[in-house]
């Protein structure tokens, strides 16, 4: 299943899902404030991205209102915080053709691009 995990208040995630066209490529859309993800969604996208940390963004504001940078965080906590509060999801995560591209960064949206339209 192609799905994309976002955040309709998100701005940068309504640019790249206009950019790759998320509506015409017929992408499930999970708005992960109204439908928090699950723990299974979360495991499963652990299997494909490696880990937990991979998918854990520090930009959340949550990350510096917790002193999180000061501590060392294991897997469990990782998926913890996830589960906790949707703004530790790096985002958009993108499920395409089993293969998963997280968070906003310019090689993984180019990456991404590539993949949904390869004579692009």
């Amino acid at each position: 299943m192609n799905k994309i995990y976002f955040l309709s208040t998100c701005d940068t995630c309504r640019k790249i899902m206009k950019e790759i066209g998320a509506t015409e490529h017929g992408f499930e859309l999970q708005d992960i404030k109204k439908e928090p993800i699950t723990e299974q969604e979360l495991d499963a996208m652990k299997e494909k991205a490696g880990s937990y940390e991979a998918l854990f963004s520090r930009k959340s504001q949550q990350y510096k209102a917790l002193g999180l940078a000061e501590k060392t965080l294991t897997e469990a906590d990782y998926k913890k915080y996830i589960l906790e509060h949707y703004t530790f999801l790096k985002r958009p995560v993108v499920a395409y053709q089993g293969k998963l591209f997280i968070g906003n960064d310019k090689r993984v949206i180019e990456d991404l691009i590539i993949e949904l339209m390869p004579n692009h």
